[in-house]
């Protein structure tokens, strides 16, 4: 039988000891401590001895979990630095105002949270009054994640600022009318106060560590001095399950983000209950974090707790906290003092003795109250430990109760995320407990008043001097208006000009674009290369020598191909942003740099460059938040296509990436055919994103990895180009009355058209042209707007419809996409009209076999013509059979 306490294999084993009679004799002093005084005052004596150690510059693992405890004791909490009777008046009329504006626009229905603002309006206050720089100070300021829910308190904030008015207040989520405030933090909606979105929740976290990491990268490449700008990021305990959220904790350890603080709002409940009910969430939080690498602060308990603590003189106490779960604690919040005596304080003899020293009142102030995310001195001293501590990034759990101060109706209750509003006497009894001057007289119309002490109140006064100190009102958003010069001509040039004799992928025509790009004298700098770990598979390794791949540590050892041409060169001010596998870590890259333009002031060009199915698929939450954070830059999914990426099948055959990019009315997608449309996308783009007139806007390219001969560029199609559509070959007629057809492809489509050009010529006697198609999105985007113009009563005719306008014959599309993207344009198509794509699930294959599966193929392009023709009765159905037979289909 098994000894179930038998000693089981360490990694201590395997050293040797130098002198196993004193080890003995340490083991023998724990196994007397613990028969004499019990197991808790051993392990108390061990970890001690590890304090001890670790203050001793001792190297010791570190331990994961400690008591369920405030870091910070009162002893060693810093001075107050300001005022706590005025900052409490100011954080009561947020409260006040916060709820107030949730509940009165539930008379339309519009909905809103309350409580997650009311169990965190201290972190916030605190933060506004002591550690928010702005942004009319010093440098950038200070970049602030907001929590979603928590929007109505930082709108009653900007009310009591005098940056919001009661009317704004009063059109909460109801902004058709132009005058509303959007429900969540959403800079495209209200982007003179908002700079991050973060209501998709995991997304904030992420992006928060990369922003902190891009802050730095800016400063080693000496583009910005950042040193004054910290990050903060404020998330609920619930949303740390979403796997974005802890990402990228080992890479803001890693690269010794102390310019980032995470506070966790922990009130232990999620949208429909206890976040961790049989568990303790804090302390899961506090090993992920130690783990990783990260300065943990616990901000438990309010200063009530101070008294239970020195009563507990055997431990009893610490031990009962470490045991009770989520959901008991939820419980206490909301039960009698009867009830917390015995379940929580007759756990054991020890604490029942401690109980009977407490009177009912510090029980009640204690379990009901007393939370350390409550007490404006906690907080203050979490937050000036988090930005005095260096070398590593911050995470600070604060213990809160979800709906303080919303009453018994509210606080701590499973249902309050879903609960809208207070009834008029839930507000007066919160009105008593917060000590506001509000009559009631005011509520006479039914409606709860906002309030508000007036714009020389000595409460307002107080707001804006400490903001003014700190650099001005938080949170804002700036935009600097710093147009870019147009590169020079020379680098488009060499695309324009074709590859001659030579094949060259698009994906290497797009690359060696931005690399000549990168040398330009005034914006070569600012471009910012993007890439996933797979930098070789698209040709950037070229890249490595001359422009460097980020590392705040530079290179710390000799890389295995130093001695070749492009060897893996890193450096403190490398360019190049290599990420390892994680796309969504590149993408929370793309967005600290496509918006660095409003967040520092600092136009930055980012590309991003990947697997195109592994985009817009995999990330495309991000694409929507690089959306709503008016980002700017060019993404680019490369080896695009359902048929161009032989051999590696389904997961990562995309044949769908454009047809969600069309979705995003940010998006500018196109699918470029050669070398020289890439050139002018791009040119155009920069006068788009970074010229006089700067569009909020971003790219999404797709470009290919087969290789072909690249033409030189035909006379005046640049327009197309742009726009979305222009012929490309027109074709010889075969005869006077030949049959005609219009051929559309894009992308690496245009040449199966081409090659269906010819055989319809030759074999067939049809005459054909050929049309490239650089932006079925582009096309349908005009067309809707042209549409909205008619509604309007302007005439004005599609861009498209007047393109094709009097082209003879029908019209067949044709694409490495499924055919609900060409589609996209067929209504104002005037032509019969029908396309071939590659709907379906990718499959391993040869590029050839691939597309004759799918239909997509140059014979199979001259089949459906002579379908499409057939139908119209312009040549014999029987062609059709004959073609297919030919073609061996």
């Amino acid at each position: 039988m098994t000894d179930p306490v038998a000693k089981l294999p360490s990694e201590l084993d395997q050293l040797p000891d130098r002198d196993p009679e004193e080890t003995a004799e340490w083991a023998a002093s724990l196994d007397a401590v613990t028969k004499a005084a019990g197991p808790h005052r051993a392990a108390y004596l061990m970890r001690r001895s590890l304090q001890h150690a670790e203050g001793a510059g001792i190297a010791l693992p570190k331990l994961l979990e400690t008591d369920y405890v405030n870091t910070i004791p009162t002893s060693a909490e810093p001075a107050f630095d300001g005022d706590l009777e005025m900052e409490s008046k100011i954080t009561a009329w947020n409260r006040w105002n916060a709820a107030a504006m949730v509940t009165r626009g539930a008379r339309y229905g519009v909905g809103g949270h309350i409580a997650t603002f009311a169990s965190a309006a201290w972190l916030y206050e605190t933060g506004f009054n002591h550690f928010f720089r702005g942004k009319e100070g010093d440098g950038s300021g200070d970049q602030l994640y907001i929590q979603g829910h928590a929007s109505p308190g930082i709108y009653a904030r900007a009310f009591l600022d005098g940056r919001i008015s009661e009317q704004q207040l009063d059109n909460f989520r109801q902004e058709s009318g132009g005058d509303g405030l959007p429900s969540y933090p959403h800079p495209r909606r209200l982007p003179w106060l908002w700079e991050f979105p973060t209501v998709s929740m995991g997304l904030g976290p992420l992006s928060a560590i990369y922003q902190a990491r891009f802050n730095r990268y800016l400063a080693n490449r000496n583009i910005k001095d950042t040193s004054n700008s910290h990050v903060w990021a404020f998330l609920g305990d619930g949303e740390m399950d979403e796997p974005e959220s802890t990402a990228a904790l080992a890479l803001a350890a890693r690269e010794r983000l102390d310019n980032l603080t995470f506070v966790i709002n922990c009130n232990l409940q999620r949208l429909d209950g206890p976040v961790r009910a049989n568990f303790r969430v804090v302390q899961e939080l506090e090993g992920a974090f130690r783990g990783a690498g990260w300065n943990v602060i616990k901000t438990l308990w309010g200063n009530a707790w101070d008294e239970l603590f020195q009563l507990d003189t055997t431990g009893a106490l610490l031990r009962r906290l470490r045991e009770v779960p989520d959901a008991q604690f939820q419980t206490y919040a909301t039960r009698d003092v009867a009830y917390i005596r015995e379940h929580f304080f007759g756990a054991e003899p020890a604490l029942a003795e401690l109980a009977k020293l407490l009177t009912d009142a510090k029980i009640a102030e204690c379990f009901y109250s007393s939370r350390g995310g409550h007490e404006a001195r906690k907080v203050y001293a979490a937050y000036r430990a988090a930005v005095e501590h260096k070398g590593a990034p911050t995470v600070i759990l604060a213990q809160t109760v979800k709906g303080y101060t919303l009453g018994k109706g509210f606080e701590s209750k499973n249902a309050n995320h879903q609960m809208k509003k207070l009834s008029i006497d839930e507000f007066k009894g919160m009105r008593e407990l917060l000590g506001l001057p509000i009559p009631d007289s005011a509520f006479e119309d039914g409606l709860v008043p906002y309030g508000h002490p007036g714009a020389d109140s000595p409460e307002v006064r107080y707001l804006q001097e400490r903001r003014a100190a700190l650099g001005g009102p938080a949170p804002a958003r700036r935009v600097h208006a710093v147009a870019l010069p147009e590169p020079e001509e020379r680098a488009f040039k060499a695309l324009y000009k074709g590859s001659g004799k030579q094949e060259m992928a698009t994906t290497m025509a797009f690359v060696r674009l931005v690399k000549d790009l990168m040398r330009d004298k005034e914006t070569g700098r600012r471009w910012v290369p993007i890439v996933p770990d797979e930098a070789r598979t698209f040709g950037m390794e070229s890249l490595f020598p001359s422009a460097g791949i980020y590392s705040p540590l530079g290179q710390t050892y000799d890389p295995v191909d130093r001695d070749q041409l492009m060897y893996y060169k890193e450096a403190k001010d490398g360019q190049i942003l290599n990420e390892g596998i994680t796309e969504a870590g590149a993408m929370a890259d793309f967005i600290a740099a496509s918006t660095s333009y409003a967040t520092h002031g600092e136009p930055m060009i980012p590309f991003y460059i990947f697997y195109s199915m592994f985009g817009w698929q995999r990330t495309g939450d991000q694409m929507w938040q690089l959306a709503d954070q008016l980002g700017k830059g060019f993404i680019v999914g490369a080896t695009a296509g359902r048929t161009t990426l032989t051999g590696e099948g389904l997961q990562h055959a995309d044949g769908h990436s454009h047809l969600i990019a069309s979705t995003n009315p940010a998006s500018l997608n196109y699918d470029p055919a050669f070398a020289y449309e890439i050139a002018v996308i791009v040119k155009d783009g920069l006068r788009r994103m970074y010229g006089p007139e700067a569009e909020n806007v971003f790219y999404y390219l797709t470009v290919y990895n087969e290789p072909k001969q690249q033409p030189a560029m035909p006379e005046g199609v640049e327009d197309g180009i742009v726009k979305g559509l222009y012929r490309f070959k027109e074709g010889a007629p075969a005869a006077e009355d030949a049959p005609r057809i219009q051929l559309i492809g894009s992308g690496t489509a245009i040449h199966w058209a081409l090659e269906a050009q010819e055989l319809l010529a030759a074999d067939w006697g049809v005459t054909a042209d050929v049309w490239s198609a650089t932006s079925w999105g582009e096309l349908r985007r005009d067309a809707l707007e042209s549409d909205a113009a008619l509604l309007r009563g302007e005439e004005r005719v599609p861009y498209v419809t007047q393109a094709l306008s009097g082209a003879p014959g029908p019209v067949l599309a044709v694409s490495d996409w499924m055919r609900a993207v060409p589609d996209q344009i067929s209504q104002w198509v005037e032509q019969d009209w029908s396309s071939l794509g590659t709907d379906g699930f990718g499959l391993s294959d040869t590029r050839q076999g691939a597309r004759r599966h799918f239909g997509v193929d140059a014979e199979s392009v001259a089949v459906a013509a002579l379908a499409q023709l057939a139908r119209r009765g312009e040549i014999p159905a029987s062609k059709v059979k004959e073609a297919r037979e030919k073609y061996g289909m």
